[in-house]
């Protein structure tokens, strides 16, 4: 009678996810029991993935349509528009790096946590596989005892006791002690072909988790450095970043999907295992344990009895009366037949091992030790193993949402560090407050229409010649005209380059250029104009 277990309650995300829908690929209701081994089950697994993959071409068309219609259907905005745009290309900037570095944390928790209860299953494995090791080599050793040294030392003393009909007769009921033991321990042979399974389970789940966590691990740092090369590309408004990221979002997204599904898939199945483990437990060992023993390793309440008890009491009692048969021929035989002590001290000490390995036998064989092993990975895979896996789809979906809406706002990115680019080309390179005025090459043709005060200001010093300067000497580059501002004080601040007549403010003069208009003549003020009246 199978008693209620309180030790093991499946967590309720398992549950959960048990309840999801099964369907092959016929779109065909599929029974949620867990069987990996038929190929219906595998298909409602593989179902559960492909919608994952729906997803991943239903947002990559959605994207293409969208970045079709930014860039045939973009229009010349308007300049008070800009900044809006911008404003909002920052915001989802800011928004999409605080999603991704969340999904990424996320991530992070949840490999770690995925990680620890694969580690504690297989840990658990292999512990039972020690466990069931050891009562494969005790069970060995006691049938190689039995088997071939105590009928070597049985064989001996029969010729030495063959006068004596009485020690014959002994001898022959230990040789029948002896084959209820072989008979016993060949029973419990059936344990050590679960040894093997157990092994091949650990070993190979130890190899798939660890690439598992490996390529998780790649995809975080992946994402992680998308996240800082797009921050890094908006702050320096670089083209080349920004379409790297574009290829590399792409890639991204198409790797958080197919993480998705492998993940829904591996959560579902493992799920479908956590909420009835009994019963698959049962239908895998029932070729080679009895529903019996199995129930006893699985429950292992005290009110079932042990299956092994009867054999380890006959056992037990076989080797007892052996002892005393050893006992009596030692007292008895041993003066009459000197030469029989050494095979009958040889009896003793096998009979003394076959003791002691009984002992252990008896402490391994309880359920108590092979069931927490079952408990603990049962801890390890249900509740942090699955839980890691939603964590790990949870990055999943904010990683999908964080690159949609990154790969939306690099198009509008693009577009205003173009229009910025176009508006800086734009500047009237006359203006005399940009930037770029100063590095373009001086216009001869505009330059000969302006009067040179630095000219008169270079005939005046002469004093040779009354006569204006020729225009020839008001031509002159701009670094020119930078070297004669020291003749006016030596101070490179003032303006030494007239605007007048070009719609700019009036320049500023120093005091000795004012000093020197002042002591211009008549003549030289006729000749210049009215160029220099408004100082």
């Amino acid at each position: 009678m199978a008693t209620a277990r309180l030790d093991y309650i499946a967590p309720w995300w398992t549950y959960w996810l048990h309840n999801f829908p099964h369907f092959n690929f016929t779109f065909q209701p599929v029974d949620n029991t867990f069987r990996p081994g038929e190929a219906s089950y595998q298909q409602s697994l593989v179902f559960l993935a492909c919608i994952s993959a729906a997803g991943l071409v239903l947002s990559l068309l959605l994207l293409s349509v969208y970045l079709t219609s930014v860039c045939c259907c973009r229009k010349e905005e308007e300049e008070e528009t800009k900044t809006p745009d911008s404003c909002c290309v920052s915001w989802t900037a800011v928004i999409t790096g605080l999603i991704l570095c969340s999904a990424v944390g996320v991530g992070f928790y949840g490999n770690s946590q995925t990680n620890d209860g694969v580690y504690q299953l297989t840990y658990s494995l292999h512990n039972a596989n020690h466990t069931l090791g050891g009562l494969n080599s005790l069970v060995s050793s006691s049938l190689g005892s039995m088997e071939v040294g105590l009928q070597q030392h049985l064989n001996r003393l029969d010729e030495i006791f063959a006068t004596r009909g009485d020690y014959v007769q002994a001898l022959r009921f230990m040789g029948q002690m002896a084959d209820n033991i072989i008979r016993q321990l060949t029973a419990m042979q059936d344990l050590s072909k679960a040894k093997v399974d157990l092994s091949a389970i650990a070993d190979q789940t130890d190899y798939v988790e660890y690439y598992r966590w490996l390529t998780y691990l790649l995809l975080l740092i992946l994402d992680l450095v998308i996240c800082l090369v797009a921050c890094l590309g908006v702050a320096k408004q670089s083209r080349w970043l920004l379409t790297m990221i574009m290829v590399f979002g792409v890639i991204s997204l198409v790797l958080s999907w197919a993480s998705l599904g492998a993940g829904t898939a591996t959560a579902v199945g493992t799920s479908d295992f956590c909420v009835s483990p009994d019963k698959f437990i049962a239908n895998r060992t029932k070729e080679f344990l009895s529903a019996e023993v199995t129930h006893y390793y699985l429950y292992c309440s005290q009110s079932l009895p042990n299956p092994f008890q009867q054999s380890l009491t006959i056992f037990q009692r076989s080797l007892t009366t052996m002892q005393i048969q050893i006992q009596g021929l030692l007292q008895f035989s041993v003066p009459v037949f000197p030469t029989a002590e050494r095979d009958l001290l040889g009896i003793q000490r096998l009979l003394n091992s076959t003791e002691f390995n009984l002992n252990q036998l008896t402490a391994l064989l309880d359920c108590r030790g092979l069931h927490k092993n079952y408990l603990d990975g049962l801890m390890g895979v249900c509740y942090d193993g699955v839980e890691g896996l939603l964590y790990l789809c949870l990055f999943s979906l904010l990683s999908v949402s964080a690159f949609c809406a990154m790969l939306c706002a690099i198009p509008r990115a693009w577009t205003l560090i173009t229009s910025r680019d176009r508006a800086y080309d734009d500047i009237d390179e006359e203006d005399p407050f940009n930037p770029q005025a100063r590095h373009m090459t001086f216009n001869p043709s505009r330059a000969s229409h302006v009067h040179s005060f630095c000219s008169y200001s270079s005939s005046l010093d002469s004093q040779a010649s009354p006569h204006p300067p020729s225009q020839t000497a008001a031509i002159l580059p701009t670094s020119e005209y930078m070297n004669q501002s020291m003749l006016f004080g030596g101070n490179p601040r003032y303006e030494n380059v007239p605007l007048i007549g070009r719609g700019s403010p009036p320049p500023s003069y120093s005091p000795r250029m004012r000093t020197t208009y002042l002591s211009m003549t008549d003549a030289q003020i006729r000749h210049f104009g009215t160029d220099f009246q408004q100082v």
